[in-house]
């Protein structure tokens, strides 16, 4: 009985740390800086349209970008939530209806403002850099909260940089399908009480995630993110180690 007693608690506490998101850092701000310092510092380039940046968050734009939209962010670096800070905040009570502390003068206040004064949890997953990563501010911008989906009538929204979004969709390039699918992964996994991926969405994820394997650059992303945060992506690195491409960095 008491072996069985043990068993059941180790492998609850096991499953605990397996499905741990980020418990170390609540500053988005901060989360950014490590990223652009210490993990892609070699490897500067965007996630969606592969743009090269320099160290001061300029933009080379590719040749044949072009975008009708958003034309002030096209040369700024942003960090985007591959899973929206909106998909992840309107789970919180606080971004939906407020909280007795996030009052401003005689006004109260809801949304993001709200739940990342007052909830430490969703400060931790705003904060998590396995869903953080480097984007053209207008494709950021344009891209908003919009769910992935595929568009096979729509056409690209950035001239050569095959990036859709129409009908409050977006629709990735290739380059970043398989990158965004174990984010997804990751994300719904590590926060499951307070992120549901749909069933549409999750079928999706796995079509990418099969179609798209990870390559070097994935894998040691993960491996820099892994030591800077302290917890792993299991969807990335356990695709890696079959790969042998885990290098733990």
């Amino acid at each position: 009985m008491r072996i069985l007693l043990f068993s059941s608690v180790f492998f609850f506490n096991a499953c605990l740390v397996l499905a741990a998101g980020n418990l170390s850092n609540e500053s988005f701000s901060a989360a950014k800086k490590m990223l652009a310092s210490q993990v892609y510092h070699d490897h500067s380039v965007t996630l969606y349209c592969g743009a090269v940046y320099d160290s001061g968050g300029e933009i080379t734009l590719p040749e044949g970008f072009s975008v009708a939209a958003y034309a002030a962010r096209a040369a700024r670096l942003e960090w985007e939530h591959v899973l929206p800070a909106e998909n992840m905040g309107r789970f919180f009570q606080e971004w939906r209806q407020g909280h007795p502390a996030c009052v401003k003068g005689a006004k109260q206040y809801r949304g993001r403002r709200c739940v990342e004064k007052v909830n430490s949890h969703y400060r931790l997953m705003q904060a998590d850099m396995y869903n953080l990563y480097p984007s053209i501010g207008a494709v950021n911008a344009l891209r908003s909260n919009f769910i992935y989906a595929m568009l096979p009538e729509a056409v690209s929204s950035f001239g050569q940089c095959a990036m859709k979004v129409a009908r409050n969709r977006a629709e990735p390039p290739e380059r970043a399908r398989g990158q965004i699918a174990r984010t997804y992964f990751y994300m719904a996994e590590a926060y499951s009480s307070s992120y549901r991926m749909s069933h549409r969405q999750r079928k999706l994820m796995r079509a990418w995630n099969s179609r798209y394997p990870v390559d070097a650059w994935e894998c040691a992303r993960a491996g820099r993110i892994e030591r800077l945060q302290g917890n792993e992506n299991r969807f990335v690195k356990q695709a890696c180690l079959e790969a042998g491409l885990w290098a733990g960095d």
